[in-house]
């Protein structure tokens, strides 16, 4: 791929995947079967390059912490900056846990429109089938860190210039407070604006155009959540995936990446497909629909699959109005991070309110559990 000389130099991201043999036994069973071997590693690419092989950031930060690696084990090595405690009654404290599982949640009710008056006492939670204690609970617009993730491959070049709006679109009508990033990826991943809430900057970073090659969702995807475990500034997390086909040139697959993201307790996955055209009944297509809707579900987002390209800007604003409108619930789990061995738990979280007909609502769908676990809490939580 071409480099744009302007284009914004971030830093190699190396991690190390944790095999994913016996994959099955962890995973939830009618979505996640084992993988054979273990995949190379997907990276964000800078201009200059370092040897893939090499496991370590070239950056060195004056902070020790910073400078872990980042792996399965350890998706929190970078430190919480300061910019997410906030003061007075309207903000949200940050403190430390090592077993509160958090979730975002969007409750529904049968006409798919947005419920926003629940209380904690509304809410239910299971994990694998035993009723857990709500420790915390806030329902307030918490800044988020959002990646924006967009196809640059060739079938994308008439795409792009609709896209791009739609995408700056969802960053105006968020949180003002929220920071993004921009990866542009076809066969090979970059970021072309690192995080920031400068609309300039991502403005420049997506115009950052080369369509050419193919199509390595999955891997980016990957290490555009690892960035997120080690640069985030704020604790709720958002990717935002949009492309017009198929995976085509992963070292992973649908299942491996969707096994990661979990893995770090990573970010909620709203996916943009473009499977509109010639092909759209088409087996690629098909395939293409499934891993969307996948990544998204077992996350808690959304997958939106538009008719035309005129409908992609009302979907950037549905999901900042999603994003915007989540609770956020915490419970410290009846089981110990170490019980069962890190095997992949299910959760299931219920809704039900005087004055609400049925509800619904939407999480991810589980999590591995990790010892020394830290989280934010929000304030004014018991």
């Amino acid at each position: 791929m071409r480099l744009c000389s302007n284009r914004i130099v971030s830093a190699l991201l190396l991690f190390a995947l944790a095999p994913l043999a016996g994959y099955s036994q962890t995973a939830a069973p009618s979505q996640q079967p084992a993988a054979t071997s273990t995949p190379t590693r997907p990276v964000l690419r800078p201009e200059t390059q370092a040897p893939l092989n090499e496991d370590r950031d070239p950056v060195t930060s004056p902070d020790a912490v910073d400078n872990l690696g980042v792996s399965p084990e350890n998706p929190g090595a970078a430190r919480q900056s300061a910019q997410d405690v906030e003061k007075g009654s309207h903000g949200y404290t940050l403190t430390r846990t090592v077993d509160e599982v958090v979730l975002n949640a969007t409750v529904l009710d049968e006409n798919r429109r947005l419920v926003t008056d629940l209380s904690k006492d509304d809410f239910k939670i299971w994990e694998d089938n035993v009723p857990q204690t709500i420790a915390s609970f806030q329902h307030q617009d918490i800044p988020v860190s959002m990646g924006i993730l967009v196809d640059n491959s060739g079938s994308m070049r008439d795409k792009r210039a609709a896209v791009n709006n739609a995408a700056l679109d969802l960053v105006k009508a968020s949180n003002p407070e929220d920071e993004a990033f921009i990866v542009n990826f076809s066969d090979e991943a970059f970021i072309d604006q690192d995080f920031t809430s400068n609309l300039d900057k991502l403005r420049e970073g997506l115009s950052h155009i080369d369509s050419k090659g193919g199509t390595a969702l999955y891997d980016a995807v990957v290490a555009s959540a690892d960035q997120m475990a080690k640069s985030a500034k704020r604790s709720k997390q958002v990717l935002l995936v949009i492309t017009d086909g198929e995976d085509n040139a992963s070292s992973l697959t649908i299942e491996q990446t969707i096994r990661r993201v979990q893995q770090l307790q990573g970010p909620i996955v709203y996916s943009i497909g473009l499977l509109f055209g010639e092909d759209s009944g088409g087996r690629e297509s098909k395939r293409a629909r499934r891993a969307l809707q996948l990544l998204s579900d077992d996350t808690g987002g959304l997958a939106f699959f538009p008719r035309s390209l005129g409908e992609v800007d009302e979907i950037a604003a549905e999901v900042a109005r999603d994003i915007r409108n989540q609770y956020t619930i915490g419970y410290h789990s009846t089981r110990s991070p170490e019980e069962g061995g890190g095997a992949y738990r299910t959760i299931r979280v219920d809704a039900h309110a005087q004055g609400h007909g049925k509800l619904i609502v939407r999480t991810r769908s589980g999590y591995y559990p990790k010892a020394n676990q830290t989280t934010a809490k929000p304030a004014g939580t018991n």
